[in-house]
Formats: structure tokens, C-alpha cells, sequence
């Protein structure tokens, strides 16, 4: 039995109630279906880049779908989410199975449709306008992403198809072979990259931040790395390979040689050649488990400068002091937060002359609370130490003493994240 004019145009209030309702969660639906599709997809589970790729893809369709319900358009007639349409993009240059972003849709619907049928509960004050409404929610669901999955795979396949155009796909392979840890055979892997792996190796993870990132991206990368080489001594031609457009991995030859790499030699040449560039570096490593990780470390210093966002450092070295903890807690920014709240108290606010005692503090405890050493190493007289220190454990409000590791680790979170970790300044 069809409802009729006066049911009609109750399903249809309902329909927009529930749709607005629902657009007014939108953050908080984007968050959650992002990580039910990380969680659930092995492969949508990337960088920290990629993953905020995938929020602003699930943002975009769901807000296109609920403002289809409360404005009764034709799915047909709104443009795919760019997020999208970049995601799909992304997918095909990372190597993502193309099932695992139509499964992503499919997930997705499902996750929407649950919260929506809760919503329709909620709002509905007759129990017979649910099930239509419910009706309406499905079809044009299911509308909308039959006709985006077609937008996205098309997208994909077109990407995909271009980028292993572009790319030596055999030399790919087998660096993904061997970072991935499958057995590879030494002389057979050594003749597709043209590259010895019986030596040391420095590996580096090199990118530009979204909003830098120009359609020379590859060949401005690739030059840094070579650059990167000649400065630290490279015995012969690095590696290069893209990972997407704006970003790629690096390996330097070194011989038999295993020097430190210079984090601030490295940072002033990005600055006088490619200042907007950014280089995540491992330590120097031998052979091919060397190989795989350096390549590693520099993945774990790249987590760290992802998570400091666009106040961190340009360069960032897994040798540094801190770096390989910072990379433990920037895996659980949450949890490192409530760390850094509940050891440093108003000691870890966003503000320059808290930073200062901070960076003081870290010091003084890395050189086994040594005054001399601490004003050393920081250029200061040691009375200037002592009061900073003094003033930091005021601003705690309790003296370092058998939290001292915990305290440590707070401070080493607080200068490798920054703002990421901090709690909002004076002026915040």
C-alpha cells in the first residue's frame, strides 16, 4: 500500500531530519569509518598522509550523500569528492589491490546505512514512517556508491596504467622485495638495480608537504637525493624510488665506510637547494639486511616528522637523541598527549620561554642531571641552569624524581611533536 500525500511528506521530513542530523556528526562519522576501513583493509592502513587522504575521501562522499537526501538530488548529477578521486589516484601509485578500494565502499555503505536506520529510530515519531524512510536511505546509498565505485576504479586503472608506464617496474619489485624482507637472490637483485648491495647503506624517505608539491615533484626529489649523497659522501649513485608523486625513498652508497649522518649539514643544503623539501634519515647499516634497515629507520624517523606536522624539523635523523622514542610514542598520539598532560602539567603548554625550560630540563636529565655538562652543552653559565631548572620543576609543579624516565620521555615527545602533543600556549 502506497502512503499517501500527508505519509509522503512526513517520510520526507523525516528523511531530511535525520540527513541534517547525521551531517551534524560528519567529523565524528568520517573519524570512525576511518578507522573501521583502516582496520578492517590491511592495505588502506599507510602513512600517516595516505591515511588522512582516506578522512577527507570518506568526508567528501559522505556529505555528498547526505546532502543528496536533504536536497532530493539526483546522485547523477553531483561531481565526485576530489579526496576521492586523489585517493583512488594515490591507491594505483602505491600498488593498492583495486578490490581494496571498491571493498572500502562497500564497508563504508554498510557503516553509514547502520548509523543512518539508528538516526531514522531516533528521529521518527511514528514507527510505520521507519521503514520507507529506511527504504529511501538504502536506495539512494546504494545509487550513490554503485556510481562512485565506477567513478574511482575508472580513476585507478587510468592511474595505474600510467604510473607503471613511468616506472622501471622490475627495479621496483625487487627494492619492495627486499625492504619487505622476502628472499631475494644477491647477484639477481644487484644486476635489476644496478646498484652493489655488499657495502654500507644510508637510507632516506624524501617529500614535499602537500601544499608544496609541484608537478616536478619526482625530479626535484630525486635531485636531492642525489644531492644528499655528494654531501655525505656517497661512493657512487644513489637510489631513487617514488613512492607517488611527492614523495620517494632513497639509498646511499657508502663503501665500507659507516658515518653518522650529519642531520644539520643535510638541513643547510635542503635549505640553499630545495627549501620546501623534507628528508626522514636512517642510520648507516651493511649488506642487504642493512639495506632493508636503514630503510626501516628511516621510515620510523619519517613518523616522527609527519606526527610534528609543519613545525617540525626539515630533517630529521633516526640517529638523533630521541628520535628512535619519539617514533614509539608518535605511534599513539593519544595515549603520548595524555603522557605529556599528566607527567608535565602546565609545563607542557604551547609557549617559547616554557619550550626553553623544557629543552633545559631534557638536557640536564640526558647528561645524568650534570649542571656542567647541561650548560656545556647548551652554551649557558650554569647558574642560568639551575634557575631554569628550578623554574621548569616549579612549573610541574613537583621535582623530577622517581618518574624521572617518565618525565624524560614526555620531554622528548614534547620536542620531536611539538604543537602535536602540546597543550595550547597563553594565547591558545
Amino acid at each position: 500500500m502506497r502512503p499517501n500525500n500527508d505519509e509522503e511528506s512526513r517520510i520526507d521530513q523525516l528523511v531530511v531530519a535525520a540527513a541534517a542530523r547525521l551531517n551534524a556528526q560528519l567529523g565524528e562519522i568520517t573519524r570512525t569509518m576511518r578507522d573501521v576501513l583502516a582496520t578492517e583493509i590491511e592495505e588502506l592502513d599507510g602513512d600517516q598522509r595516505l591515511l588522512e587522504l582516506l578522512g577527507a575521501s570518506i568526508e567528501g562522499n559522505v556529505d555528498t550523500i547526505l546532502h543528496i537526501l536533504q536536497h532530493d538530488i539526483a546522485p547523477q548529477h553531483v561531481e565526485p569528492p576530489s579526496a576521492a578521486i586523489e585517493y583512488a589516484r594515490r591507491l594505483a601509485q602505491r600498488g593498492v589491490p583495486v578490490n581494496a578500494l571498491v571493498r572500502a565502499y562497500r564497508l563504508g555503505q554498510d557503516h553509514l546505512l547502520k548509523s543512518s536506520f539508528a538516526e531514522i529510530e531516533r528521529q521518527a515519531d511514528d514507527p510505520r514512517l521507519s521503514f520507507p524512510a529506511t527504504q529511501r536511505f538504502v536506495t539512494v546509498t546504494f545509487t550513490y556508491i554503485d556510481w562512485i565505485s565506477q567513478q574511482v576504479v575508472t580513476v585507478y586503472e587510468a592511474e595505474r596504467e600510467r604510473w607503471l608506464a613511468n616506472r622501471n617496474t622490475v627495479r621496483i619489485t625487487r627494492i619492495r622485495e627486499i625492504v619487505e624482507g622476502q628472499q631475494v637472490d644477491l647477484g639477481t637483485a644487484e644486476a635489476a638495480l644496478g646498484y652493489p648491495l655488499r657495502q654500507h647503506h644510508l637510507g632516506m624517505i624524501v617529500w614535499l608537504p602537500e601544499d608544496a608539491a609541484p608537478a616536478s615533484g619526482l625530479p626535484q626529489l630525486e635531485q636531492v637525493v642525489a644531492a644528499v649523497g655528494r654531501e655525505l659522501g656517497a661512493v657512487g649513485r644513489p637510489i631513487f624510488c617514488a613512492c607517488d608523486r611527492s614523495s620517494g625513498w632513497g639509498w646511499l652508497p657508502l663503501g665500507h665506510d659507516q658515518p653518522t649522518a650529519d642531520a644539520v649539514a643535510v638541513d643547510k643544503l635542503l635549505e640553499n637547494i630545495a627549501p620546501a623539501a623534507r628528508i626522514a634519515l636512517g642510520g648507516a647499516a651493511a649488506g642487504i639486511d642493512g639495506f632493508r634497515e636503514t630503510h626501516q629507520q628511516a621510515l620510523r624517523a619519517h613518523r616522527v616528522a609527519l606526527a610534528a606536522g609543519a613545525g617540525g624539523a626539515r630533517v630529521t635523523a633516526y640517529t638523533q637523541a630521541g628520535v628512535p622514542a619519539a617514533a614509539l610514542l608518535a605511534a599513539d598520539l593519544e595515549q603520548t598527549r595524555a603522557l605529556v598532560r599528566t607527567v608535565l602539567g602546565p609545563l607542557a603548554a604551547d609557549d617559547p620561554p616554557l619550550a626553553r625550560l623544557r629543552e633545559t630540563l631534557l638536557t640536564f636529565l640526558s647528561t645524568g642531571s650534570n649542571y656542567t655538562a647541561t650548560a656545556e652543552q647548551l652554551t649557558m653559565h650554569k647558574n642560568s641552569v639551575k634557575y631554569r631548572i628550578a623554574r621548569a620543576q616549579e612549573e610541574r609543579g613537583k621535582p623530577v624524581g622517581e618518574d624521572r624516565m617518565d618525565v624524560e620521555l614526555a620531554l622528548i615527545a614534547c620536542r620531536w611533536l611539538g604543537p602535536e602533543v602540546l597543550q595550547p600556549g597563553p594565547g591558545g
